[in-house]
């Protein structure tokens, strides 16, 4: 007798192959049959008039922290995701030092937009190896997850403070080397680093692995070909990539023998050209022996920036250090004209395309928590300055100290056009590039581009007719599960995991955004529910119906080597 059986409905098995009719069969977990099915089964799912298709992976998020009080990772389930990849960017909580849970839990809350005081009451912090890490989450869990090991955690655990100060010893690499060994050993599922000058810690410093020369990058790559089923995820920097970037990226690869893949291509029709740069690095790398891949995200990444916390802003000129000063300090010097006016000096003296984010008329007040302001929500501040007769920095400030600098402000999102849709259709497509980048579980109080799976089938196969649904599919699933070599997992096939979502391709789509107060401390958090989707299945289990989330954690703790296949490059 069959655990589950789904009937009736569109079945998408996630190569790229079109729709067949047919019915699956389950049992233990596992798809045991595809066709007419006629055996009984304990459960009974009907998908008439519905698709039928292997549960999404995500392969960037950052879950480390929240899978403690939230064994749900939502709302990536409620989004038909089966799979997660955390420990993206180097930002890992393990291994981790007794006396570097504050350290790391305070980058979190900085770089990560993860509210302190919920990594504060919502984490033990009482682990010391990547393996004890895993094991305390192993068995606990909704979906399907794996976790990198980060580099600004390993640094730190060798370096201590000075991880923020300077370059290693040779002695402190192989430290560090031994540290990603046993990490990977433990079933870790590659490394992870940034060198991004948007990532700097609570002190305002940029965060351990920004100091990490160009030599301990490839060593500890050089690890990571050690163990089978691995793989590499990398920031080089903002804006335009130079040689020295496409450089380094090829050598992580080489050293490790693994495809690396970068974060964030974003994909507008008026980027085109940077686009076409950025992917040069897959070039750039297959000439050297090695390969990169552009993380590109099917969406606008809209954000909702805040003086508070800063991220973002914090890559203009001097604005880091600014932005970690504590929020009275932030407004005694908001409050006086020449601090005011010395913060937008600095701004404005970015070079381009930077300088666009200190362009502040053009930004949207998109929430602010003080009744002075409340009929100006929805306005531009350029508008609301004109108004009022002031610069759009001065209206901006006087807003923000009203709000305690808590106002939300976004940029236009001028992504939504025919053109930039079919701009990233036409990265999808290229072998230098993968879909994801949802950045689920991070800048909680920023983004929502964790509902980025149902988002890129609703807007390229629901809004226009831009590719078959099955092409959209596989690029949920079983291309990133080949990228990590995942067994077992990205398509419906009779030996696979039993990861499915059931759902209606006229209906699904992301739902409304809003703030909902549900994290340790009382924190709020950007989310959204989804449309459409009516069935999440984790290794057989329902976990979602109806858009409920339901009571099983039947989610596999995914390790290197057993649950995954080595991915080589050469």
């Amino acid at each position: 007798m069959l655990d589950v059986v789904i009937t009736g409905g569109k079945v998408i098995d996630g190569t790229g192959r079109a729709a067949v009719a047919a019915d699956i069969g389950i049992r233990d977990g596992i798809i045991v049959e595809i066709g007419d099915i006629t055996e009984a089964a304990h459960q009974h799912i009907d998908a008439t008039d519905q698709v039928v298709t292997p549960g999404f992976i995500d392969i960037h998020t950052h879950y480390d922290a929240q899978a403690f009080w939230d064994t749900t990772l939502s709302p990536s389930p409620l989004h038909g995701v089966t799979t997660v990849m955390g420990g993206n960017c180097g930002f890992t909580i393990a291994p981790l030092a007794p006396e570097d849970g504050d350290y790391l839990m305070r980058m979190l809350a900085r770089v990560e937009g993860m509210p302190l005081e919920s990594l504060q009451q919502g984490v033990p912090w009482d682990w010391r190896t990547t393996g004890e890490y895993l094991d305390r989450l192993d068995g606990t869990l909704m979906p399907n997850a794996g976790f990198l090991v980060g580099h600004s955690a390993i640094r730190r655990s060798v370096l201590k403070d000075q991880a923020t100060e300077r370059a290693a010893t040779p002695e402190e690499i192989i430290k560090m080397q031994n540290l990603l060994r046993e990490g990977l050993a433990a079933g870790g599922m590659g490394f992870s680093s940034t060198w991004s000058t948007s990532h700097n810690d609570h002190t305002g410093s940029p965060v351990p692995s920004r100091h990490g020369t160009r030599e301990e990058l490839v060593a500890l790559c050089s690890v990571v070909r050690e163990f089978p089923g691995t793989t590499l995820e990398f920031i080089p920097q903002v804006g335009r990539f130079t040689d020295e970037s496409f450089d380094l990226m090829a050598a992580m690869s080489v050293a490790a023998n693994r495809p690396l893949n970068w974060n964030l291509l974003q994909v507008q029709a008026q980027n085109w050209e940077q686009v076409q740069h950025q992917l040069t690095g897959g070039d750039i790398a297959e000439a050297k022996g090695g390969r990169v891949l552009a993380l590109t995200l099917p969406d606008t990444f809209r954000l909702r920036l805040n003086l508070r916390s800063g991220f973002v802003l914090d890559i203009l000129p001097g604005w880091d250090k600014l932005m970690a000063l504590d929020p009275a300090t932030k407004l005694a010097m908001l409050r006086d004209p020449a601090g005011r006016a010395e913060m937008n000096r600095l701004a404005q003296s970015a070079p381009e395309p930077l300088r666009s984010l200190a362009n502040w008329g053009t930004y949207t007040l998109l929430e602010t928590f003080s009744e002075n302001w409340k009929r100006f929500e929805g306005l531009s501040i350029g508008a609301i300055a004109t108004e009022l007769n002031k610069d759009p920095w001065d209206a901006l400030v006087d807003i923000a100290i009203d709000d305690d600098l808590n106002t939300v402000i976004a940029s236009m999102d001028t992504g939504q056009t025919d053109a930039s849709w079919e701009k990233r259709v036409e990265v999808w497509r290229d072998p230098r590039a993968i879909v994801g980048a949802s950045d689920a579980g991070a800048h909680l109080d920023m983004i929502d581009s964790f509902s980025y799976a149902t988002t890129l089938i609703a807007r390229t196969t629901v809004d226009r007719e831009l590719l078959p649904l099955a092409e959209a599919v596989h690029y949920l699933t079983g291309a990133p599960a080949a990228l990590y070599g995942l067994k077992g997992r990205g398509t419906l096939a009779v030996g696979n995991a039993a990861d499915i979502v059931v759902f209606d391709r006229h209906n699904i789509g992301p739902g409304e955004v809003f703030t909902k107060f549900d994290l340790p401390g009382g924190a709020g958090r950007v989310y959204g529910e989804a449309n459409g989707i009516s069935h999440v299945l984790v290794n057989g289990v329902p976990c979602v119906q109806h858009g409920e989330m339901l009571d099983a954690r039947p989610g596999t703790l995914l390790r290197s080597g057993r649950d995954t296949n080595t991915v080589r490059v050469q």
